[in-house]
């Protein structure tokens, strides 16, 4: 089954969209966030293009408009990727919402059909004090 994610702000303009496709029509929040990763990575890793747009910042990259700018245009490692990701969902800091409904946890499990709708929201840190 393929499933389009979106990523949005938290007023809903959509920044991107990612195809994911699944074996099952049952999975679990962690399965979301660990296949949309590695496939993220997979696709930097086979062009290593100049910048990296993806859920996570990769270790030594640096923060752009356009992406994330590693150093050295190296591979990336998909493991670090997805454990660093699912660390993040479990410290808030972005959201999963399955047809507009906030994902609580890893274990969630979602029955996906092709009118479900997946978005990830990035939580922006406030600077100041």
């Amino acid at each position: 089954m393929t499933i389009t994610i979106k990523d949005e702000t938290f007023a809903g303009k959509v920044l991107h969209e990612l195809h994911l496709e699944f074996a099952t029509e049952t999975v679990t929040v962690k399965d979301i966030i660990t296949e949309r990763v590695l496939k993220e990575v997979e696709h930097y890793n086979n062009k290593l293009p100049e910048y990296f747009k993806g859920l996570i910042q990769p270790k030594a990259a640096e923060k752009t408009l356009n992406g994330y700018k590693l150093k050295n245009r190296k591979k990336i490692d998909g493991e670090k990727q997805v454990y660093t990701a699912l660390d993040a969902f479990q410290k808030n800091g972005f959201f999963v919402l399955i047809d507009n409904l906030q994902s609580e946890s890893l274990t969630q499990e979602v029955e996906l059909s092709k009118d479900t709708s997946i978005s990830f929201v990035q939580l922006t840190p406030l600077v100041g004090g």
